[in-house]
C-alpha cells in the first residue's frame, strides 16, 4: 500500500516582533492546512531572526559598546522555550522541569503557541528558532506534533563564521531523530541546520537513524546549496525539505539598519549582492519570474543553467511562470505522459500547478502585482534603493529520495510562499535502498564506525 503524504516548505521572512511572526506562522499554517499539507517546514531562525549583515561590533581583540547593545536587542528578540542551557532533552519534552511559582509553564509561551497552531490545523510543524536559555542563544529547530505537542528540539552544534559570536554550540545529543505517524505513514525525521549539512559525519549520524524525512532549514542561498540538498537526498535515500528566507534590507530589524556601521555603508560580515548585479536582479523581478534549477551566490551571480531532465517520473523540470492563472502542462507521474493543458481554476487560493501534480502556493494578488505597481510609482530615492537591496533570494526546495528535484528552488518570493509536494510516496525511500543504504548494506560497518557523544545512532523504534 503506497505511503503517501503532502509536505511543504514556507519561504517566510521574520517580522519585526515575535508576536507578529507567530501570527504570520499561524496564517501560513492555516493556508497549508487548507491545501491539504500534512507537514510544514519553516526556515532557520524564523522565530528570533537571522541577524544578517550585523557584526555586533566585534573584531579580534575588541568588542564595541554599540555591538553589546545590538546583542541585547537580539537577546530580547529570541524566544524562551523553557529549556536549560545544557538542554534537558526528554525532561523538557515531557514537561518535567520545575515551573516557577505562580506560572503555568516554563518559558515565554512560544512553545504553547506553536503547539496550539499545530493542534488547531492538524499540520505537523518544524520551525527554525533562535532560543535563549540562561545567558546564551542557540540556533535550534523544534518538532511540533498536532496530537502530542513538541516531540523534540535540537540545537545547532556548529554555528558558521560570525554566527559564533552570538550563538552557542548545541549538544550533539540533540541530533536524535524523532518518529511520528501521519495518516498511517511512519516518519523518522531529523534536521541538519544550514552548514551542518556540510559536515559529512553529522549527515551520516542522521542516515544511521534510518531517517526518511531529512529537514534542512537554512540561511544559505548560494549556488552550492541545491547540489548539496540533492546529495543528501541521494545519499540518505530520504525526502529532503529545505526552507530559506527571502530577505531585503528593509526586512532587517531597526537595531541593525540604524547602526553606525550600516549608516556608514559598511557591510562587514555580510555577503550581499553587489549594487550593479542587484539592480539587474531587481529589474528582472518586475518581469514574470521563473523557477529555475540554479541558485544565486550572495557575492557572485552565476549564469543560470538550462533546465535539465531530472527523472522520468517527474518529467523535465522546466521554468514555470510565477503568475496566477497561467496555462501549464503537467506530467502524469504514473504514465509519464503530459496532462492536457488547462487553465488554473484556483485563482482564489493562489495555487500554481507544477510538474507531477505538485503546486506552488503564492501570496495574494497584491503581492503578485507588487512589482508592476512599483514600476509605476515614479523615481526612487537612494534610501529606497538601499531598503530594497536584496540580501538573500531564498531558494527553498523539495528533493526526492533519488536526488530528483520535486519543487523549487523558489527565488524572490518574500511573503510566505508555499512550495507544496503532493502525494509523495515514502516507500520510494525503501525502493532506493535496493542499491544504496549508506548506514547499512553499503556501510562496511565491520571496518568503519562512527560514535557521537550522547547519541544512540541505532534507528528509533
Amino acid at each position: 500500500m503506497p505511503q503517501r503524504l503532502t509536505v511543504a516548505v514556507s519561504q517566510s521572512h521574520t517580522l519585526p516582533t515575535t508576536s507578529a511572526t507567530l501570527a504570520a506562522l499561524a496564517s501560513t499554517t492555516q493556508e497549508a492546512a487548507r491545501q491539504g499539507v500534512d507537514l510544514l517546514l519553516f526556515p532557520e531562525a524564523y522565530l528570533g531572526g537571522y541577524p544578517r549583515t550585523c557584526n555586533f561590533g566585534a573584531a579580534v581583540g575588541s568588542r564595541s559598546g554599540e555591538g553589546r547593545e545590538q546583542f541585547l536587542q537580539y537577546f530580547h528578540s529570541a524566544v524562551d522555550l523553557g529549556d536549560t542551557p545544557r538542554g534537558a532533552g526528554h525532561a523538557w519534552v515531557e514537561r518535567k522541569l520545575e515551573v516557577a511559582e505562580g506560572k503555568e509553564h516554563r518559558g515565554d509561551g512560544t512553545r504553547e503557541v506553536l503547539e496550539r497552531v499545530a493542534a488547531e490545523t492538524g499540520v505537523f510543524l518544524v520551525v527554525g528558532i533562535v532560543e535563549r536559555a540562561g545567558g546564551s542563544l542557540y540556533c535550534a529547530a523544534v518538532y511540533v506534533c498536532p496530537r502530542k505537542g513538541c516531540l523534540g528540539k535540537r540545537r545547532k552544534v556548529m554555528p558558521t563564521g560570525s554566527e559564533r559570536i552570538v550563538w552557542a554550540q548545541g549538544s550533539p545529543s540533540t541530533l536524535k531523530a524523532v518518529t511520528t505517524t501521519i495518516k498511517g505513514v511512519k516518519l523518522t525525521l531529523a534536521a541538519a541546520i544550514c552548514w551542518e549539512n556540510y559536515m559529512p559525519l553529522l549527515r551520516y549520524a542522521l542516515y544511521s537513524q534510518n531517517v526518511n524525512l531529512y529537514l534542512a532549514p537554512t540561511a544559505d542561498s548560494r549556488d552550492t546549496w541545491l547540489p548539496l540538498m540533492r546529495t543528501a537526498a541521494y545519499e540518505g535515500r530520504a525526502y529532503v525539505l529545505s526552507a530559506n528566507q527571502c530577505v531585503r534590507r528593509k526586512h532587517l530589524p531597526s537595531w541593525i539598519r540604524n547602526s553606525a556601521s550600516e549608516k556608514a555603508g559598511s557591510s562587514s560580515g555580510s555577503n550581499v549582492i553587489p549594487k550593479s548585479e542587484e539592480a539587474s536582479v531587481n529589474a528582472k523581478a518586475k518581469e514574470p519570474q521563473e523557477v529555475k534549477i540554479s541558485a544565486l551566490d550572495h557575492g557572485d551571480v552565476p549564469k543560470t543553467p538550462e533546465p535539465t531532465p531530472i527523472d522520468k517520473a517527474h518529467g523535465i523540470v522546466s521554468p514555470s511562470p510565477l503568475h496566477i492563472g497561467s496555462t501549464v502542462s503537467d506530467m502524469d507521474s504514473r504514465t509519464n505522459s503530459p496532462v492536457k493543458q488547462r487553465k488554473d481554476r484556483r485563482r482564489s487560493s493562489n495555487l500554481m500547478p507544477m510538474p507531477d501534480n505538485h503546486f506552488l502556493a503564492l501570496p495574494g494578488d497584491s503581492a503578485v502585482n507588487e512589482a508592476e505597481n512599483e514600476s509605476n510609482a515614479g523615481p526612487k530615492s537612494p534610501a529606497d534603493d538601499k531598503d530594497n537591496e536584496l540580501l538573500c533570494r531564498g531558494g527553498s526546495c523539495i528533493i526526492g529520495p533519488t536526488g530528483e528535484l520535486l519543487q523549487g528552488p523558489l527565488w524572490d518570493v518574500e511573503d510566505g510562499g508555499l512550495l507544496i509536494a503532493r502525494d509523495i510516496d515514502f516507500e520510494d525511500c525503501e525502493r532506493g535502498r535496493l542499491d544504496l543504504d549508506v548506514a547499512g548494506s553499503y556501510s562496511r560497518n565491520d571496518a568503519f564506525e562512527l560514535r557521537v557523544a550522547g547519541l544512540d545512532l541505532d534507528p528509533p523504534p
